[in-house]
């Protein structure tokens, strides 16, 4: 009697396909060689793969067998995400497993390393979403600014500045421009983790995707996922509120302003990193510009092909997350875990999975460490002068490694 693989859990397997953009589980047991009955099967829990299934699974899908017997990081909380109409299902289940996965190389890395404390005030206290006002929103943005010291100037690195404040940032290429961010609260470690879109994207559409992910874990941290089903629009609308009110504070960028017109906010865009777009949408909501007026901006705007690129946007880098980089970086420096350790023990995932998500080197778990040789002074010589002060350094600690 096949009594298949003990502690096989089947939503890993969803996941997996899901991560590798399998479309059905027709088109798995076709790469498999096995019934689609059977793989549904698997999926459902009613059966599990015997080991030299469990094997060719895990070959297929470039994970670990003991992928399959972990627990998955999916919680109760929702995915924070903008659906659109036209976005394929098997783009937004790819884009939670990836989110799912984030949260488990966050969670071994954090065995390790202690992260930047929590930083996120709760100003929502016992306020329901649907009872804010864009009023309310926008005194939130204000508040946590002043919080986070940040004065009523541009804030150029949201994505620096959610890492500092100890969240989780990735940015990856998802395969398709009509996927932005997502946002997700861990239920293991309390921390929000942002999954960012590189697909053509700019500086000042990265600012926007941060800061609108950003005003999700201020806003909608207690949001159900039914509540996100049938109040998507007013949720959306909020994060972008509050993004707006974060990135252009009605006190200071209304000010410096020289005029309203595409010309006045192409001057703005080069200070505050805001695309001019966005622009034209904050005057909109601040009642300094009228719906005609709106309209007429946005059919310049799109005459002139910024639709497609706007002037600046190709003249800027984009910041990239650090975190998990610079957190595997030390876990291996410092002796307490090897590249082959981690691969072989913590990680189940493939090692390009990894280096995608911590925003590696592709191929860095493949290469040996560097061999440092100490050098010193010739005797009689003094280290000179370079004319410029040092660098703050800001290092997260190791955790003390277990017996």
């Amino acid at each position: 009697m096949r009594i298949g693989t003990p502690g096989f859990v089947p939503e890993r397997l969803t996941e997996a396909r899901a991560a590798r953009r399998i479309p059905s589980m027709t088109e798995l047991a076709r790469m498999l060689g096995v019934t689609s009955s059977k793989v549904s099967r698997w999926e459902s829990g009613e059966h599990s793969p015997e080991p030299e299934a469990l094997t060719e699974l895990a070959r297929e899908l470039r994970v670990r067998r003991e992928f399959f017997l972990r627990p998955t990081f999916t919680g109760s909380r929702p995915f924070f995400h903008r659906k659109l109409a036209s976005t394929l299902k098997r783009d937004h289940t790819y884009q939670h497993a990836q989110v799912n996965w984030l949260h488990e190389i966050s969670s071994v890395v954090q065995h390790y390393v202690d992260f930047p404390e929590l930083d996120i005030p709760d100003l929502m206290g016992a306020t329901h979403f649907q009872q804010l006002r864009d009023s309310d929103i926008e005194g939130f943005a204000a508040h946590l600014r002043q919080h986070w010291n940040l004065g009523e100037g541009p804030c150029i690195d949201v994505v620096g500045l959610l890492e500092r404040i100890g969240c989780v940032v990735s940015s990856i290429e998802m395969g398709t421009s009509k996927l932005d961010g997502v946002c997700s609260w861990s239920e293991s470690d309390g921390r929000p983790h942002i999954l960012l879109a590189t697909d053509k994207m700019s500086l000042p559409r990265r600012q926007m995707d941060a800061a609108h992910e950003l005003g999700h874990a201020i806003l909608h941290k207690n949001v159900t996922k039914s509540e996100l089903e049938t109040d998507l629009k007013v949720i959306e609308k909020q994060a972008f509120c509050f993004a707006s009110a974060f990135l252009l504070p009605e006190t200071s960028y209304v000010r410096e302003l020289p005029h309203y017109s595409l010309a006045g906010m192409l001057t703005a865009k080069e200070r505050w990193r805001v695309s001019i777009k966005a622009q034209i949408s904050r005057l909109r909501s601040l009642g300094l510009i009228d719906g005609d007026d709106a309209t007429r901006m946005y059919k310049t705007y799109s005459a002139k092909g910024w639709s497609r690129c706007e002037p600046l946007d190709r003249e800027w880098s984009l910041p990239q997350p650090r975190i998990l980089n610079d957190a595997l970086q030390l876990i291996v420096d410092s002796g307490t875990r090897s590249k082959e350790d981690l691969l072989a023990v913590e990680f189940t995932m493939n090692r390009g999975d990894i280096e995608n998500l911590a925003n590696l080197p592709s191929g860095w778990f493949l290469r040996n460490p560097s061999q440092v040789v100490e050098l010193s002074l010739r005797k009689g010589q003094t280290e000179p002068s370079l004319g410029r002060s040092n660098g703050q350094v800001i290092a997260f600690s190791s955790k003390p490694r277990k017996a």
